[in-house]
């Protein structure tokens, strides 16, 4: 008599738990999670603290560590990464600069990616339906890491889109850290030694850093122009087959 009254609490139980857990409750989460970061990022700039110093009672090792995960946590939150990396110059010069910048690049991308697995991907994957997503999908699943590799040694792709479609992706975490680590390293250089140097910007330290920025950058759009055509999906041969076999058919019965 009494079973009934008791099932029905734990069945809305776990009908409410599969709604809040769901693929798209999920992906919902994520885009809070990320307008609220974007929305603190331009209300409180915290790239004034970054570029303007620390407190006197921060400094040498811990401010190191403190701008790493404030750079991680900024670049989650769509802070540009340039402004980023000429900071670290700017505050610890060009050696300590490109290391905290390289680690905060790297915290960052993993965030950024754990975020949109655990978050975006189920809801997100079944969405990719077009020719054009369906290639890239492709590009990045199969050849994860020289894709990411390209992504960031050629600038073009904006940090925060590259993390996020690697993690729709089914690109490996390995792949995914390894790459941004190692892809990341000239570009965030330049902008280290540029930020570091800032003071003399006639040395020839600035103007080398200053100039290849603008190299790589060009180089970066005639390579995605010169390779846009590796996007386009392939002919599937089965489908093909299939074709040549059906007019094969209908030759026949003719």
């Amino acid at each position: 008599m009494f079973e009934p009254v008791a099932a029905r609490p734990a069945g809305l139980a776990a009908r409410c738990t599969r709604a809040l857990l769901s693929p798209w409750s999920r992906l919902s989460l994520l885009v809070l999670l990320l307008a609220a970061g974007g929305t603190c990022v331009l209300l409180f700039e915290p790239q004034r603290l970054l570029s303007g110093g620390w407190k006197a009672e921060v400094g040498g090792a811990a401010a190191l560590v403190l701008f790493t995960v404030a750079y991680g946590v900024c670049t989650v939150a769509f802070l540009p990464r340039p402004l980023l990396n000429l900071a670290a110059g700017a505050l610890f010069g060009s050696q300590l600069g490109l290391l905290g910048a390289i680690g905060g690049t790297v915290l960052g991308a993993g965030l950024a990616f754990g975020l949109g697995r655990m978050l975006g991907q189920d809801a997100l994957r079944p969405l990719l339906r077009g020719r054009w997503l369906k290639a890239a999908d492709g590009q990045l699943s199969r050849h994860g890491f020289r894709s990411m590799l390209a992504a960031r040694l050629f600038p073009g792709v904006p940090f925060w889109a590259a993390n996020y479609c690697a993690s729709i992706s089914r690109m490996s975490w390995g792949a995914f850290l390894l790459a941004t680590a190692l892809g990341s390293i000239p570009n965030t250089a330049a902008y280290v030694v540029a930020g570091a140097r800032a003071s003399t910007p006639t040395s020839p330290a600035f103007l080398i850093a200053m100039g290849f920025i603008t190299v790589t950058a060009v180089a970066g759009a005639l390579v995605a122009w010169l390779k846009r055509h590796k996007l386009r999906p392939k002919p599937v041969p089965e489908q093909d087959g299939a074709d040549a076999a059906a007019r094969g058919r209908s030759y026949t019965e003719v």
